[in-house]
């Protein structure tokens, strides 16, 4: 029987609403391999990169709430810690790693490259979640990484840490910042200022560093949904 040469095969079962996926990863990152956990939801339209200062871990409850709600909203999640446990235990003491923002950064961008080849994400838009100095890392490596990154959300986060690296930035920027948190507010509208890519700065009512206020971190986790859902789009 002959075909149309400009008809398309019928997909394959495998490539017909691809299940959710939940994958643990040891991800090479240099001299070291960190631990992440992916998890895909149904007809993803993007990925979102988790990137959190020191004292917090991909296993941090906030992290977790925040993630649950980016895949109710179509988002696979990659959580994972940018530095080893013996890194965290010895950053306990001495807190010098959780402001090493080229080192932060530097891993967050290879772990960026590694799940772009990856063929379970390989087609999804990529975007960054940074908490804490994770904000800052975030920025550093999206400006570093140019187009491949296609939005950013800072919550609580140090942009004012990412430096030049702000007027480089080409992905979609938000900044989220609690109301009661007036040190980082005051950094963060600094660092909005540097920014020259599309971008928005909320300022969540009521709400300290932690976002610890009822209904603080669900406002969060809206926002960011709705930042990641409007700019990551499927890559080619």
């Amino acid at each position: 029987m002959s075909h149309h040469p400009n008809v398309a095969p019928p997909p394959r079962e495998d490539e017909m609403n691809l299940p959710p996926q939940s994958v643990c990863l040891q991800i090479p990152a240099g001299e070291v391999t960190l631990a992440g956990d992916l998890e895909i939801p149904e007809n993803a339209q993007g990925l979102v990169l988790f990137a959190h200062g020191s004292g917090s871990s991909r296993r941090s409850p906030r992290n977790q709430a925040v993630a649950e709600v980016l895949r109710e909203a179509g988002m696979a999640t990659l959580l994972f810690d940018l530095l080893t446990p013996h890194e965290e235990a010895e950053d306990v003491y001495s807190g010098h790693l959780r402001f090493d923002i080229d080192l932060l950064s530097r891993r967050l961008a290879i772990v960026t490259e590694e799940i772009a080849d990856d063929p379970r994400s390989e087609n999804l838009g990529i975007g960054y979640f940074g908490a804490s100095t994770g904000g800052a890392a975030a920025l550093c490596a999206a400006a570093a990484l140019g187009w491949t990154i296609g939005a950013v959300v800072s919550r609580g986060g140090r942009p004012d840490l990412a430096g030049e690296a702000l007027a480089y930035v080409k992905a979609p920027t938000l900044l989220i910042v609690g109301e009661r948190d007036e040190d980082v507010l005051r950094l963060n509208e600094q660092a909005f200022e540097k920014l020259q890519c599309a971008k928005s700065l909320a300022i969540v009512p009521h709400a300290t560093h932690l976002f610890q206020e009822p209904g603080a971190l669900e406002e969060v986790a809206r926002l960011a949904a709705n930042w990641f859902r409007k700019h990551l789009e499927p890559r080619k």
